[in-house]
């Protein structure tokens, strides 16, 4: 049975869309810090605890989540992890101490845990190889529109109203992907359409567990949790950091971070063409990561003026976006036929991980005024995934001959 593109595009389509949904959520509390902190008497560490608990629940939550998947399907699992986020929103609004809005943010989390083992098992499953390279593409600038997004809907609404209408609202966006997912349900249905949509690397483990032993899926791992470190620090602190480097205000250092994020999304279209031509996603990996982490060096050298560090900002957000189509190439290459969705939960709790810590480690350098670090960490950050992205690609390929 084969697929066809508007098959394709449709299972992509509704796919992004959740994607999409979950990003946003990643960022409707910090995007409220402005009236969460008065509102309820909190210190900004007691504010970023919010969002450390609610990585740490997602991270946890999405190694688990990809057992569940494995077992009753990716459909149901998607779903559920929507319904949950709009929950939480809900639950959030109602809040009334710290103790409830952390609560609030553990339900976030939850829900949230369930995205990348859901989507990418979905998408490996319901769309055509030659395609699947762009539907990881649209997976990420998804991704990348809910960031963009979060935090102008809900300092609009909260401006205009307030904090608690803000999050109501905020409510309406999982409950209406959740009916649209409901209605094309049939097009996300668990079961692979052909054998032909595994990888030719790919082998099955026995046993449950069985795939914790491939070292592949650990480099993928520390490949993720690796490259969130420098995310991490980007979205927490790159802001502020340019400020006090280059002299500039903050709506421009604003604007250096809305550059970084509308080229990364450039980068991931562009990104789709070079993996779906490509056999070898590891090395794109490492030649586009290799460009972001100069370029990130160079930034926190002060060696360009102020309207320069803004071009810079881009050019990362262009080369890291690049890479993000085959990163996630090279971890189905790396999955074992029958352990999708564990697969990716396990890897992509890598990506929590290093997003709950990045912004703590970030901040210290912060506090010890040194914002060039803050860029050169980054930069070496970006170095040491290339290492991890190699040592993928190496054992998927190793894998593959003796396969052959």
């Amino acid at each position: 049975m084969t697929t066809t593109l508007r098959s394709d595009a449709r299972v992509i389509g509704l796919v992004g869309l959740a994607h999409g949904v979950s990003h946003f959520y990643h960022l409707i509390l910090a995007a409220l810090f402005v009236w969460l902190k008065p509102a309820f008497n909190l210190s900004y560490a007691e504010l970023g605890l919010l969002m450390t608990v609610f990585f740490i629940i997602s991270g946890v939550g999405q190694a688990l989540a990809g057992f569940v998947v494995d077992r009753f399907g990716a459909r149901a699992v998607l779903m559920t992890g929507v319904a949950l986020l709009g929950v939480s929103a809900l639950a959030l609004a109602q809040a009334h101490s710290y103790t409830g809005l952390m609560l609030g943010a553990m339900l976030a989390g939850t829900g949230n845990s369930v995205f990348h083992p859901a989507d990418y098992t979905i998408l490996n499953q319901r769309v055509s190889p030659a395609r699947v390279a762009y539907g990881f593409s649209v997976h990420g600038i998804s991704g990348n529109i809910g960031w963009a997004l979060a935090p102008v809907f809900m300092t609009y609404v909260a401006t205009h109203y307030d904090w608690r209408v803000a999050l109501m609202s905020a409510a309406v966006l999982p409950f209406g992907v959740l009916l649209i997912l409901f209605v094309n349900r049939h097009a996300i249905r668990p079961e692979p359409l052909k054998a032909a949509a595994t990888p030719k690397g790919n082998i099955p483990v026995e046993g449950t567990l069985s795939f914790l032993r491939l070292p592949a899926v650990w480099m993928c791992f520390a490949f993720f949790f690796i490259t969130a470190l420098a995310l991490g620090g980007i979205q927490s602190f790159a802001s502020v950091a340019l400020v006090k480097l280059y002299g500039m205000t903050l709506t421009m250092a604003t604007s250096a971070y809305t550059a970084y994020m509308l080229a990364s999304a450039v980068g991931m279209a562009a990104g789709g063409v070079v993996g779906a031509r490509s056999s070898h996603p590891d090395r794109n990996v490492a030649i586009a990561f290799s460009a972001a982490a100069l370029l990130a060096v160079l930034l926190g050298m002060t060696l360009v003026p102020a309207w320069g560090a803004v071009v810079l900002m881009g050019a990362i957000g262009l080369t890291s976006g690049v890479a993000g189509p085959s990163r996630d190439l090279m971890i189905r290459a790396a999955a074992p036929a029958n352990a999708t969705g564990r697969v990716y939960g396990v890897v992509y709790s890598g990506l929590d991980s290093g997003l709950a810590v990045g912004p703590l480690l970030f901040g210290a350098l912060m506090d010890g005024d040194q914002p060039a670090l803050v860029f050169v960490l980054i930069g070496v950050f970006q170095a040491l995934a290339i290492v991890t992205a190699v040592g993928v690609g190496g054992k998927t390929r190793a894998v593959a001959l003796q396969k052959a």
